[in-house]
Parts: structure tokens; C-alpha cells; sequence
């Protein structure tokens, strides 16, 4: 009964950091028109100082994974969490473009940090669950993240600079960290004793590694591109162009709260696959039939398919048994990150040669990719 007690604790402390750092990244991205708006910045310009988050992001891969693999994954993302909600309140009184591209640069920094360093943790707990809940992780950050798209809307009504709001958003995540941080998981999942700490991936972590690789590219598509798509070629009334980027995010968050029932009961290599089938599926059904009640049907589609891959990724990765789980979610992080960045500017670069059209048919062969890859993964685990 203790022992529960003990794992629900770690499950419940380890999900408030999640709920924080999507809080205070969603929060962050609330108020860009607004900090464009203050610094009068062109859309070339903030595209420019946008590019530095990614930038910081990327540098921080193999350091993160370095630090974790020294000290522990608990002071680390304690660390991460207090610096990223402190830097995010540097954002809202930046008073030129390069002080804002210096601070987007570590806030970038101390974000991924706390990405590599968090799931680090959520590795942990599964281990003392001895069952996938990784998912579900995934899934408060992004119930994190519709929580503080409202209240950056709340606070945009109501007048209030970013500066105020990102004191708000300081003072409560500050709160989650001082509770959190006692009922962490202080000693990490240990599968390999004497791992080296810099060693180049095993077969199995680069193959998880283009699994989430694809699915990023897809992910990035639909962040970035969705409204784009919605607007061109589905012809929504302006007031319905972001319905498609809604359907996307409300179903793969809800779809994270229950992928790690159906890993249960299915399995890693099933899950994925059938994610990866899911992903082409809705992706073609928008290409195929772009009135808008079915590029909605399809958008949702690719909701759910990307819902569980990442997640179900990193706790593969974070079982590896020739790394650490700090350098392994490192490594296969590094090479999913690609995707994200890719996804974007390769759409652009096909619409421009063909159609969007086009550009969604590549990437929903994305999709068949992972179903694919997902073949040539053990059944249980990396």
C-alpha cells in the first residue's frame, strides 16, 4: 500500500512538471502578436527571431543528455523548470529584437532541457508502474497547452501586457516546482551500469529515432501549415481556418490518455503501426476530399496517429540497455528534431513546385513510414 501511495505520488508530481512546461510554452505563444505588435517587428523579421527557439533547442540535445546521464534527471529538471518560467518572463519585457532572439535562444535552451530531463522521470515512474503510462504524460502537456492558449486569450482580453501575464504564469509555476520537486524520482532507471555517456546509437534507437522522425514531419506540417491548408485549398470561411489545427490538437490530446491502455493490451510495435496507417489515412482523406466536413474527418485522423508515437518512443528509448535514458531520449530526440524542422519548409518547397495538395500526399507517405519502420522493432521495447 505504501509503495503505491509512493508511485502515484511520483506519477502525480512528474505530471505537474509536464502540465508546467506546456503551461509556460503555450502562454509564451499566446502572446507573439502581441510582442511582434510592441516591437513592431515584419513577418520576415519575427520568422528570424522565432528561429532562434529551435536554434537554442538544438544546442541543448547532447548537453541535456550529458547532464542527465552526471547528475540525474530530479536536479536537472528542477533546475529547467525555474529557469524556463524565470526566462519566459524576460520574453515579455524584451525591449529590442536581439535581446528577444537572446532569450529565445536559452529559453529554447532550458525547454528542451526540461524536455529530456522530464521524460527521463516519466521513464522512472513506468518502470515502478512496470506498465506504459507515458502517454498520459504527453497528454497533460498538452491539456497544458489548450490551458494557457485560454488564459493567454483571458489575459489579451483583458488588457493586460505579456510582462504581468508572464508573472502570473512565474509565480504559479514556481508553486508546481516547490511541490513537485519533493516527490520526484531521485535515483534514475539504471539499464546499463557502465553505458558510456557519448556513444553512437545501437540500430534499435536509430530505428525509433525515424520512427519519431516521421512522425515530427508530420506534426510540424500540421502545426505550422494546417490553417495554410484550410484556407487555400479546403476554401473555410476565415472564421473556420483554424478548425482543422483544433480537430488536430483536441484528438491528439485526448487520444494520449488512452494510448497506453491500448499499448497494454496491443503492444508497442501494433500501437505504432496502426498509428502510422491512421496518420496516411487521414492525411488522403483531406487531399482526396477537401470540403471541409471531410478534411475535418481526416484531420482528426492524423490527431490520433500522432498522438502515441512520441511517447511510446521515448519510453522504448528510455529502456535502452546500451545508454542511459538521459543520452538515449537525447540521441533519439536529435534525429526526430529534424522532422520538425522539416516538415514545414519542405511543404512550402512542393507547394511551390506543385500544389499543397501535393505537399500533404508526401507527407502522408510520412505516415507509411512509420507503420514500416515499426516493423523492424523488438515487439516489447528497444
Amino acid at each position: 500500500m505504501i509503495s503505491n501511495y509512493s508511485n502515484r505520488q511520483h506519477r502525480i508530481a512528474v505530471s505537474a512538471i509536464f502540465f508546467l512546461f506546456g503551461f509556460c510554452f503555450s502562454s509564451w505563444a499566446s502572446r507573439i502578436p502581441a510582442i511582434q505588435q510592441k516591437l513592431m517587428l515584419s513577418e520576415t523579421e519575427l520568422g528570424l527571431v522565432l528561429f532562434s527557439l529551435p536554434v537554442g533547442l538544438f544546442v541543448s540535445l547532447p548537453i541535456s543528455g550529458w547532464l542527465i546521464a552526471r547528475k540525474g534527471s530530479k536536479p536537472i529538471v528542477t533546475f529547467a523548470a525555474i529557469c524556463y518560467s524565470c526566462i519566459l518572463v524576460s520574453l515579455g519585457i524584451a525591449e529590442s529584437k536581439w535581446v528577444l532572439i537572446g532569450c529565445l535562444f536559452v529559453f529554447g535552451l532550458a525547454g528542451n532541457m526540461g524536455n529530456i530531463s522530464m521524460n527521463t522521470q516519466a521513464v522512472n515512474v513506468e518502470a515502478l508502474y512496470n506498465r506504459n503510462i507515458m502517454a498520459s504524460f504527453h497528454g497533460v502537456w498538452s491539456l497544458a497547452g489548450f490551458t494557457g492558449a485560454a488564459v493567454g486569450t483571458l489575459m489579451t482580453a483583458t488588457g493586460m501586457t505579456p510582462f504581468y501575464h508572464f508573472v502570473t504564469i512565474l509565480a504559479i509555476a514556481i508553486g508546481i516546482v516547490v511541490v513537485a520537486s519533493r516527490h520526484l524520482v531521485s535515483v534514475d532507471l539504471k539499464s546499463a551500469e557502465n553505458a558510456p555517456i557519448f556513444a553512437w546509437p545501437s540500430k534499435s534507437l536509430l530505428t525509433l529515432g525515424l520512427i519519431a522522425f516521421c512522425s515530427m514531419l508530420c506534426e510540424g506540417a500540421m502545426f505550422d501549415w494546417s490553417g495554410v491548408y484550410f484556407k487555400k485549398v479546403v476554401l473555410a470561411r476565415p472564421s473556420l481556418v483554424g478548425a482543422g489545427y483544433t480537430a488536430f490538437m483536441c484528438t491528439m490530446a485526448i487520444s494520449r490518455f488512452v494510448a497506453d491502455y491500448f499499448t497494454f493490451r496491443y503492444g508497442f510495435k501494433r500501437i505504432v503501426q496502426a498509428s502510422g496507417l491512421i496518420i496516411m489515412s487521414g492525411l488522403l482523406i483531406a487531399v482526396l476530399f477537401p470540403a471541409f466536413s471531410t478534411a475535418i474527418a481526416g484531420f482528426l485522423l492524423v490527431g490520433v496517429g500522432v498522438s502515441s508515437i512520441v511517447p511510446l518512443v521515448y519510453s522504448a528509448a528510455g529502456r535502452s540497455k546500451t545508454m542511459s535514458p538521459g543520452v538515449a531520449l537525447a540521441a533519439v530526440s536529435t534525429i526526430s528534431f529534424f522532422g520538425f524542422l522539416l516538415g514545414p519548409p519542405l511543404i512550402g518547397l512542393l507547394a511551390g513546385i506543385s500544389s499543397l495538395r501535393l505537399s500533404f500526399t508526401v507527407i502522408a507517405f510520412m505516415g507509411l513510414m512509420v507503420t514500416v519502420l515499426a516493423s523492424f522493432t523488438a515487439e516489447d521495447r528497444a
